[in-house]
């Protein structure tokens, strides 16, 4: 057993992500200025998308999203019940109501029949969310879409590196939000970025997440800016800072090698977990890339003698930090209770959550935190199998 408590997810924060901070801090641009530009030039080009906006959470990109595209009361906006709250809770803060589609019980992403069955004629949107790094069947669903004219919003939170039939997640829907939350693939500590293809929808954004002021006052702090600016809309504050796109433009740089780390850990667990019939290693369809966010592992629990939150427990007593994601949103007060939710209106995410459980995965493990991982797995199935 280890020593030493295994947290469940720790950022890669190096030496060169330190002194790119200092940089910042040192040049007396700490708010939105030079690095921020840069930043969304870097990531809209890797991407492959014509316009990218830094903004502090990937919550901010899908509310300011939503709002350019003009939803509001009355309209109606498909989502996944199985993920965080945010991507529901913008819906509402647009004023909007949130309709959940089921989930595929083998990728945990939106099924898109479900989706098919949920839209009405207040349907204005979809909001698929690409579950643990794995991609939605987007296809499928952008022709939905286009036969119901609806606005695609991909919730990416997840998907940095992401690639669905060879494309990178990030030009596929009308536009797509991203995370760089302390635990997400490329982390800044907090932060997102929205990428779309369409240059009105762009702007927009842009201005509504600097309080809605005009383009000329961004730089108005600049020998090049100017004191004058007008509101154009009633915006928000939701930009990016500099010293976070500081981290975002070191950690997008290593991006692949921190992914090459995620990737062989998640390989080595699937290779131990497969061979256990008490166990359901994470899917990866023949059109995915997975960025391996999260390895989130299903317990066969008719083969086991204990329940989800004891397997918990004993990996807790193993040294070894879990999480589980999601607790999907219908089962959380505030949607029970406002939307009259019950047990069995979405069979497939209310019996995925009950046996799913994410281990840890990310840059900063060793081979031994892998291994001692696996070794600690493989002991509970043995002492609880049936």
């Amino acid at each position: 057993m280890r020593q030493e408590f295994l947290t469940y997810g720790i950022p890669l924060i190096e030496e060169d992500d330190i002194a790119e901070v200092v940089d910042s801090l040192k040049s007396n641009w700490i708010t939105k200025g030079p690095k921020t530009n840069e930043f969304e030039k870097q990531f809209a080009e890797y991407v492959g998308a014509k316009f990218a906006i830094a903004v502090n959470s990937c919550t901010a990109g899908l509310h300011l999203a939503l709002v350019a595209a003009g939803l509001g009361a009355g309209d109606e906006v498909i989502t996944t019940p199985m993920t965080f709250a945010a991507s529901a809770n913008v819906i509402l803060h647009t004023g909007a109501t949130p309709v959940f589609a089921d989930i595929d019980p083998v990728t945990m992403n939106i099924d898109v029949d479900q989706v098919r069955q949920k839209i009405t004629p207040r349907t204005k949107a979809i909001i698929p969310v690409h579950m643990a790094g794995h991609p939605c069947e987007m296809d499928e669903i952008m022709e939905l879409a286009r036969e119901n004219n609806l606005f695609v919003l991909e919730d990416a939170a997840h998907a940095v590196y992401t690639k669905y039939k060879g494309r990178l997640i990030g030009t596929i829907g009308d536009a797509t939000a991203f995370s760089f939350y302390a635990t997400k693939n490329l982390a800044t500590g907090e932060g997102g970025m929205v990428t779309t293809n369409n240059e009105a929808l762009a702007d927009k954004i842009r201005i509504m997440s600097s309080h809605g002021m005009s383009r000329n006052a961004w730089n108005r702090y600049s020998a090049a800016g100017s004191w004058y600016y007008e509101i154009l809309h009633p915006g928000f504050k939701y930009n990016m800072t500099d010293i976070q796109a500081a981290l975002g433009i070191t950690q997008l740089a290593k991006l692949e090698r921190m992914q090459g780390i995620r990737q062989e850990i998640a390989e080595r667990y699937n290779e131990e977990f497969s061979q256990m019939p008490e166990l359901e290693i994470p899917p990866e369809k023949e059109y995915a890339r997975h960025a391996w966010h999260l390895y989130i592992l299903k317990l066969n629990l008719e083969k086991l003698t204990i329940d989800r939150a004891e397997f918990i427990e004993e990996l807790k007593q193993e040294q070894i930090g879990t999480s589980v994601h999601f607790i999907p949103v219908p089962m959380h007060p505030y949607y029970r209770d406002t939307f009259g939710y019950q047990k069995g209106d979405f069979p497939q995410a209310e019996k995925t959550f009950e046996r799913i459980i994410s281990l840890p995965l990310y840059p900063k493990m060793s081979r031994q935190d892998a291994e001692d991982v696996v070794d600690a797995v493989k002991r509970i199935v043995e002492k609880f199998r049936k």
